[in-house]
């Protein structure tokens, strides 16, 4: 699999372990410096954010993807992904959210990791 291919796939993948709940598939795909910048500003380590999707302060349903871009470079690469994504987030009931995340990549051990990501809306 070619490495634009390996990152679609790993974007894919990261929605479907959000919805799952899946902390330990999250922690394999995240570089041991990962933050996420949530679209209020707020910045959170992996570990920050894993908790709040393992307590139910992020629920995630569903996650429909429009478009991934990727431009890679060497072992760095940037990935935007738009999703609608069905989510039900600090205490509020379920919505359909269009999501914006804007990600850095890493290839690792020549495994591409995601370094991190920014929430926005499109």
């Amino acid at each position: 699999m070619k490495d634009r291919e390996q990152i679609e796939a790993l974007y894919r993948e990261y929605w479907q372990c959000m919805i799952r709940k899946d902390a330990e598939g999250l922690r394999a795909m995240l570089t041991e410096d990962y933050y996420l910048l949530h679209m209020t500003c707020v910045r959170q380590s992996a570990e920050v954010f894993l908790r709040g999707l393992m307590d139910g302060t992020f629920n995630y349903y569903s996650a429909d993807h429009d478009s991934i871009d990727v431009r890679i470079d060497g072992d760095q690469a940037v990935m935007i992904g738009k999703s609608r994504v069905l989510a039900a987030v600090y205490g509020g009931g379920r919505h359909t959210w269009r999501l914006q995340g804007d990600f850095t990549l890493r290839k690792e051990n020549g495994v591409w990791k995601l370094a991190s990501s920014r929430a926005s809306t499109y």
